[in-house]
């Protein structure tokens, strides 16, 4: 029955979301796509691929099939070897495009079919378990108010489109569903699956390892598979050591998306730099000789990134803490780690770039955030305004301008 119930509550969420997801990616790309000219249709000359973006359905798949979906959508067809920066992105996700795919003849309108199809399933699968480790954790009254708030957070528009993003949010709370249950093996296999879909699943050793320390009748024997947590990421590193000859390529390409190793947290001091020279491109429209001539595109759509950008770091940071104080303390460190990751690893244009998207899969920030709202009848609002921020994101992303 709770398993129903779970699953029930997640389709409540899942279907009406992913189709106004898709609703507004089409209006935009159809309205206000590359087609006349301009910087979408500069942006869409240099990183589509139409061969594989617009292989079926169009107009139906193709808007939400851009940026990094041109990436994975290369791999599962083509892998790794005839491009170095390709290294940057983790194998599992396309890996499961191309073995979905394999069954329907393997063609390039059959990967671009698997992507949406194991990103959806994966949200799905990933709403579910979230209901149930919601209810667990907080009580059923808190369980839906996550889902929303989790759906129809702006960034929330990847877990619809062919990015990693579903399957690794599908994992990591499958990790952590496995461990509060008592499930170790299962919680090391998420644990190693979330390391093969994204360098950052590794961390997931940490939380995982203070759920075991903090256990019911622990057993020292289940800490061997929190040993597995790591696996992904090292067998990752063992193809590309065998096939490319350097096992770290998956950081040394990190030159080539414009990120550099720095001291931990310098990415967040970059990023309120950033924001400040965004204030003034905007109030004063002079130039920054830092972040604006240094990326491409107009300068004042430029700041007003970096401006909503550190606002996010922001709203990461208040979350973080209150995740910390409300939750058991395996959540706070999770979202902590998950953070540190990017804040070390800033992007010379724009430091804090792709953080709203970091930020969607750390779920704990969710259940933070329905406790929140809910103790002050405050839900409806915050989703109505987030969603707003979702179907701005989705318009942007959709006709081929930047936002995460």
């Amino acid at each position: 029955m709770r398993r129903s119930e779970a699953l029930r509550a997640a389709w409540r969420v899942f279907l009406p979301t992913r189709v106004a997801v898709l609703l507004v990616a089409i209006f935009a790309a159809l309205s206000f796509g590359p087609a006349t000219g301009g910087l979408a249709a500069e942006n869409a000359a240099r990183f589509d691929d139409p061969a594989l973006t617009h292989a079926v359905a169009e107009p139906l798949l193709a808007p939400l099939a851009r940026w990094d979906a041109v990436w994975y959508l290369r791999i599962a067809d083509s892998g790794y070897s005839d491009s170095a920066p390709r290294a940057a992105f983790f194998p599992l996700y396309p890996l499961l495009i191309r073995s979905v795919a394999a069954v329907a003849g393997g063609s390039e309108a059959a990967l671009l079919i698997a992507s949406y199809a194991v990103s959806l399933a994966a949200f799905l699968g990933a709403l579910t378990l979230l209901h149930r480790l919601v209810s667990l954790e907080l009580g059923r009254r808190f369980a839906a108010p996550t889902l929303l708030l989790l759906a129809v957070f702006p960034a929330a528009l990847y877990f619809g489109a062919p990015y990693a993003e579903s399957l690794f949010l599908l994992v990591s709370v499958g990790a952590f569903y496995a461990a509060r249950t008592g499930r170790w093996a299962w919680a090391g296999a998420c644990g190693a699956a979330a390391s093969a879909a994204r360098s950052a699943g590794v961390l997931l050793l940490i939380p995982l390892a203070m759920l075991w320390w903090g256990s019911r009748g622990r057993r020292c024997r289940d800490t061997a598979w929190l040993l597995v947590v790591p696996l992904g990421l090292l067998a990752y590193a063992a193809w590309l050591g065998l096939v490319e000859g350097n096992a770290l390529r998956f950081l040394d390409v990190q030159d080539a998306w414009s990120r550099d190793l720095a001291v931990p947290l310098a990415g967040a001091w970059d990023g309120f730099t950033a924001a400040l020279d965004g204030l003034r491109q905007l109030s004063s429209g002079a130039r920054s000789p830092v972040y604006f001539e240094e990326a491409a595109g107009d300068p004042f759509r430029i700041a007003a990134i970096n401006i909503m950008l550190f606002a996010t770091l922001v709203f990461a940071l208040v979350a973080c803490v209150g995740v910390f104080r409300r939750l058991p303390k395996a959540y706070g460190a999770w979202v902590a780690a998950a953070l540190l990751l990017p804040l070390s690893l800033p992007v010379k244009p724009q430091p804090l770039m792709s953080l709203p998207r970091f930020i969607a899969v750390l779920f704990p920030i969710f259940m933070w955030l329905a406790l929140v709202a809910e103790e002050r009848r405050a839900t409806p609002k915050v989703a109505a305004a987030s969603a707003v921020g979702l179907g701005l994101f989705t318009a942007q992303f959709a006709s081929w301008h930047w936002i995460s």
